[in-house]
């Protein structure tokens, strides 16, 4: 069987006189045989990562707390593409995606995913009360596939969820997804921690890092719903699950993890958008020695500065590097135009390079 990876908006689209409902497409991870998961509810008030006291809440306690603050996102999209009975001029399709998000501010501020707001005309949220609101986009990180939406507050009973760390987050820890699978307004699912430190690709073809991966059953239309610990805060957004080349859902869930998410909440409030510093290789781990090893140098940056393929970076501004993800790390924590300094390891022996850090562009180069 396949195994793919698919973004977790329900995306429904009119074309001629029918309409057509289908799931995006992602990534193919190639031939793997996977299992189906019966997911049975995780004994919620002990974990690693409950250290405010909030230990003790049942699932049913959690729910009662966040499922008002869930909404209902749905995004009026149009996408242009050629019809060959129309001399290969570009036609024109209305659809509509719909996927979760979660407020985190009495503003009237909504996280969700980027690709359920992709290419959207008109965004409105849902909330509890089934009262429907119009939302704008106030920015959107592909890098990372979050978007942030803003109502207007005025007469509305927002109920902000509250941020937790995914960084104290170990396998095992109790899960909760909530939020609107194939339109199923606040489902709540539950499960564990399946693993840490996942990578999944986004929307753009960068890599995001330091996912959490849960057995918590998530499905089309939970994207930018919130993943919740034992103590009711959310450690994590919904984001993609992985298949065995059906639909359904098998037990592998995807969330980009809230740490990153405080990281870029500010720019996307502030600026709408996000610059990232840009080094322009690909990399692998080198394991099980040190260091990120160069596969391809993809962009102007590293060629400049002299970076090949097969080259061992091993420190990059002073930092020591032990695998990609170090790399990577080290590298979004800089501005673009600034310059580093990186030691290579290249035919046994080390050298040092000096790197005017680019801007990242807005999609990864493949092949």
């Amino acid at each position: 069987m396949q195994r793919s990876i698919l973004p977790i908006a329900v995306v429904s689209a009119v074309i001629g006189a029918g309409a057509a409902v289908g799931i995006v497409e992602g990534l193919d991870l190639g031939s793997a045989k996977t299992t189906t998961t019966l997911v049975q509810q995780a004994p919620f008030g002990a974990t690693s990562n409950a250290n405010d006291g909030d230990a003790g809440l049942t699932a049913g306690d959690i729910y009662k707390r966040d499922a008002p603050g869930v909404v209902f996102v749905r995004s009026q999209i149009v996408q242009r593409t050629q019809s060959p009975f129309d001399f290969g001029l570009p036609q024109e399709q209305q659809g509509e995606a719909t996927g979760s998000g979660f407020v985190i501010d009495q503003a009237g501020t909504i996280l969700t995913n980027a690709h359920v707001v992709n290419g959207a005309t008109k965004v409105t949220v849902q909330f509890q009360n089934k009262e429907s609101v119009e939302a704008k986009v106030l920015g959107k990180d592909e890098s990372t596939d979050l978007a942030l939406l803003k109502v207007d507050a005025a007469g509305l009973k927002l109920t902000p969820l509250t941020l937790g760390s995914s960084k104290g987050v170990q396998v095992g820890d109790p899960a909760i997804a909530i939020g609107n699978p194939f339109g199923l307004e606040r489902t709540l699912t539950t499960g564990v921690i399946s693993a840490v430190q996942r990578t999944i690709q986004a929307p753009n073809n960068f890599q995001i890092d330091d996912v959490l991966q849960t057995d918590a059953p998530i499905n089309p239309g939970n994207s930018g719903g919130p993943l919740i610990d034992a103590t009711g805060k959310v450690i994590g957004i919904n984001s993609q699950i992985a298949t065995n080349g059906s639909d359904s859902n098998s037990g592998v869930g995807f969330a980009v993890p809230i740490d990153t998410v405080k990281q870029v909440v500010p720019q996307l409030k502030a600026h709408g958008k996000i610059e990232r510093a840009w080094l322009g290789v690909s990399t692998a781990d080198a394991a099980p020695r040190d260091g990120a090893m160069v596969q391809q140098v993809t962009g102007g940056p590293a060629q400049k500065a002299g970076l090949q393929p097969g080259d061992l970076i091993l420190s990059f501004d002073g930092h020591a590097i032990k695998t990609a993800s170090d790399l990577s790390l080290a590298v979004i924590q800089r501005k673009p135009g600034d310059t580093v300094k990186v030691v290579v390891q290249r035919n046994g022996h080390d050298q040092t390079l000096t790197v005017t850090l680019g801007t990242r562009p807005n999609e990864a180069q493949q092949g």
